[in-house]
């Protein structure tokens, strides 16, 4: 949920109008929005690359999980380990977008660790290959943007520990 509806969802609850400060949050999520959707459409259109690039770092890294006996050993578990990072930058481009973590948790987040657990697949291997997509898409960007997309692959990072 956005800023604009959570404001406006909060204020008709009170029956009242918008604060001044929920106004000024509102203005700044406004004239924040072409950064947010420059850096969406940066993960977007590179994700191809970001994904190839953070799996081969995270292989790299972590030779064990492409190894016999590993979660991503063979081609068709590559691919699987492959899908689910894509995933992820697809979830942190909707949380950009929208300004908010609020999409990345009800989307894919609540019950992930539970879930790569009972998989027996290393969650800290799946963190891993998250930070290596941040670090490859911020390669991409300015600083600034390169911060902004930043947190929010913190936050997935965060949801995985």
């Amino acid at each position: 949920m956005s800023i604009v509806t959570k404001s406006i969802v909060n204020a008709d609850a009170e029956a009242r109008y918008l604060s001044p400060g929920e106004l000024d949050r509102i203005k700044s999520f406004v004239t924040s929005g072409e950064r947010r959707l420059r850096i969406a459409q940066v993960l977007t259109d590179s994700r191809e690359r970001i994904v190839k690039q953070a799996g081969d770092q995270l292989f790299q890294k972590r030779p064990d999980v492409v190894s016999p006996g590993g979660n991503a050993y063979g081609e068709e578990m590559t691919a699987t380990c492959l899908r689910d990072l894509d995933y992820y930058l697809r979830l942190i481009s909707y949380g950009v977008v929208a300004g908010d973590v609020t999409p990345i948790e009800e989307i894919g987040i609540v019950g992930v660790r539970e879930m790569y657990k009972s998989l027996g697949t290393p969650v800290e291997a799946v963190a891993e290959g998250i930070r290596a997509m941040k670090n490859a898409a911020a390669s991409m960007m300015s600083a600034e943007d390169a911060s902004e997309a930043g947190s929010y692959f913190d936050y997935v990072i965060g949801a995985m520990q």
